[in-house]
């Protein structure tokens, strides 16, 4: 491991998310996650709901992003809604950093379509 790597990984930060990836809400109903870890079960456009991520990690604010589902891994869903971060806050917990915030539903999706191209929506630009 590099001396840089190293650096990283002492601080346990996480750069430039370009989605929001959070548990099944089942995870919540077995106790392996607080419910701010998952998805809430029936997403509302124009609702606002909060999230818990563990490690530092710096989210875009300025417009929408993704929120998909994870089962750790980097096994990762299509993207459930297209969110945007309103807030997010790093702190301490028992000597292990974390994220909480808040986030905005802009539009919950219905099915597996592509509907984001990095942080662009897909048909937002024509070129």
């Amino acid at each position: 491991m590099s001396y840089f790597t190293s650096i990283l990984s002492s601080l346990n930060y996480i750069y430039g998310h370009k989605d929001l990836a959070l548990r099944d809400i089942s995870e919540h109903k077995k106790v392996k996650r607080k419910i701010e870890e998952c998805i809430p079960e029936s997403l509302e456009a124009g609702k606002i709901y909060d999230f818990l991520k563990k490690d530092q990690r710096n989210y875009w604010l300025r417009g929408g992003i993704p929120l998909i589902e994870t089962r750790g891994g980097e096994k990762l869903s299509r993207p459930r809604a297209s969110i945007q971060i309103l807030e997010a806050t790093h702190f301490l917990e028992k000597g292990e950093i974390w994220t909480k915030g808040k986030y905005k539903v802009i539009e919950v999706f219905q099915d597996d379509g592509i509907k984001f191209e990095g942080l662009r929506r897909v048909g937002e630009l024509d070129f």
